[in-house]
């Protein structure tokens, strides 16, 4: 019956090939053979294709229009791919000898996962740029990081209770795919061959194992990481997808990193609901108070801005921290943004992983100087100036770093209350070189400044404190924890009082 129903596509491809699927304007041979059938077994795959800049643009046509407009940054393009249009196949053909996931599929060597070291042929500046973003590293940041390995247990691990007592075993690997895995990236390795029976007869493909996965961080086939896909989903890779808020939110939602929560409490969000159909989002140069008149993630961390009179306000980066002084998220303390997007070497005095010691003073030499943290702000702050005024933006600034000192302090009395838990001996830590994620004061000590104190920190640095930051999900719930975990002490010592030495 297959062999029938291949014969039958075969033919009415041929018969049809002059209408539905006639060639397309400067679309190549190979790339027509894969939306020969591809059309018709992922429409939308391809629909996404038609609409894309991509299917109508060459690259030598990108490389005409005048430096600011440009979406293209490389300065040259191989002659086989300058002159056709960006198909499927000028895309999953690039450096196959490099991908462990190519293999030959009716007749041409395709690779199945698109790399940024792919997209680097027309975008070199991008990949090289976001090569030293902290995002690329996410993977490797998570997972080769023995502490961040003991939360991701205790978030993870299958729980257990056996004989009155409630033990973490192991997660599996499924289960990491989908949480921490999904935004941090996973590793897509090939696993051997896997035969398929399709529509046009059985044929092989790789077995890809970590597929399907879009995260910031990912290891490819190739070895490159991250995924620009990420933020310009595939098959569209749209520019007006990247600058909207709501791409940025599938990892940037919260409670550990609210800032689409924030944003959409904010003035910024605020306009943006409702203005957002008055935006211009395909604009290259995005002219500030002409394309758009309330920021984005994008306007504030990536995009090329300018004035109406071109003027440049900020220039185009995908490195995303260029603008940012501070680390505010994923570690007990805020710290200066560390100056290698790699944190493999990263340790402290006590042995950790992190650029900050257990009292909230930064480790000198994995952190960007106080002369980086200047420049960086100078650029994030010349985007608010292109809106407010000198005294606002000084202002705002100001309270922003006001934020970071009391929350950090903050946290430091909980790592002060948490160290005498463990030196009583009422819960296994960092003294006795067990994980500090697992038992209940120090769940409560985590969620100090894991939840709470984050959401205050990004509710300042975004503007959208009010009552996100006060009573929703910040300094009312730190206080509240840090109280909590103060009584969890007390009545450890309590109970030590009351039954001795044994009594825990």
């Amino acid at each position: 019956m297959r062999t029938i129903i291949h014969v039958g596509v075969v033919i009415f491809l041929c018969l049809a090939g002059s209408g539905v699927w006639a060639q397309e304007d400067n679309v190549s041979d190979e790339t027509q053979d894969c939306l020969t059938c591809h059309a018709m077994i992922n429409p939308g795959l391809v629909a996404s294709w038609r609409k894309s800049l991509h299917s109508t643009t060459s690259p030598a046509q990108g490389l005409e229009k005048p430096a600011m407009e440009r979406r293209i940054s490389s300065e040259s393009v191989p002659g086989e791919l300058r002159d056709r249009v960006v198909g499927c196949y000028e895309c999953h053909s690039l450096r196959s000898e490099e991908h462990a996931d190519s293999f030959e599929h009716n007749g041409y060597t395709i690779n199945i996962v698109v790399t940024p070291s792919d997209c680097a042929t027309c975008h070199s500046v991008e990949a090289e740029q976001y090569s030293h973003n902290i995002m690329a590293h996410a993977h490797g940041n998570l997972v080769d990081n023995a502490l961040y390995q003991d939360l991701m247990r205790v978030v993870n691990g299958h729980y257990n209770y056996s004989e009155g007592r409630l033990g973490i075993g192991e997660s599996d690997r499924l289960t990491e795919y989908e949480s921490c895995l999904y935004c941090h990236g996973t590793r897509v390795e090939v696993k051997g061959r896997i035969s398929r029976d399709t529509d046009f007869g059985e044929m092989e493909f790789p077995e890809l194992e970590g597929w399907p996965n879009q995260g910031v961080g990912r290891i490819n086939p190739d070895d490159s990481k991250g995924a620009c896909t990420a933020c310009h989903t595939r098959h569209g890779f749209s520019i007006a997808e990247a600058r909207k808020p709501h791409t940025c939110s599938e990892c940037h939602k919260g409670p550990d990193v609210p800032a689409y929560k924030v944003y959409e409490v904010s003035k910024h969000g605020t306009i943006f609901k409702a203005k957002e159909a008055d935006f211009n989002f395909t604009a290259v140069p995005w002219k500030v108070g002409e394309d758009f008149t309330a920021p984005t993630c994008a306007t504030c961390h990536v995009s090329l801005l300018t004035s109406p009179d071109g003027d440049v306000i900020a220039e185009r980066t995908h490195r995303f921290n260029d603008r940012l002084a501070w680390r505010l998220f994923g570690v007990p303390y805020a710290h200066p943004h560390p100056v290698s997007a790699d944190l493999s070497e990263v340790v402290n005095s006590a042995g950790l992983p992190l650029a900050v010691e257990l009292d909230g003073q930064p480790v000198a030499r994995f952190v960007i100087d106080e002369n980086e943290q200047q420049e960086r702000n100078e650029r994030l702050q010349a985007v608010c100036l292109s809106c407010h005024g000198r005294q606002w933006v000084e202002n705002h600034f100001a309270r922003l770093e006001n934020t970071i000192e009391v929350t950090n302090a903050q946290t430091r009395e909980a790592t002060n209350i948490l160290s005498d838990v463990w030196s009583g001996g009422y819960e296994q830590g960092l003294p006795q070189k067990a994980n500090i994620f697992d038992e209940q004061a120090e769940r409560m000590w985590t969620t100090v400044w894991l939840f709470y104190a984050n959401s205050t920190r990004f509710a300042s640095a975004m503007a959208g404190g009010g009552d996100y930051a006060v009573f929703a999900n910040g300094r009312y719930q730190t206080a509240l924890e840090l109280n909590n975990l103060f009584q969890r002490l007390e009545l450890y010592k309590a109970l030590k009082q009351n039954h001795g030495d044994d009594g825990n």
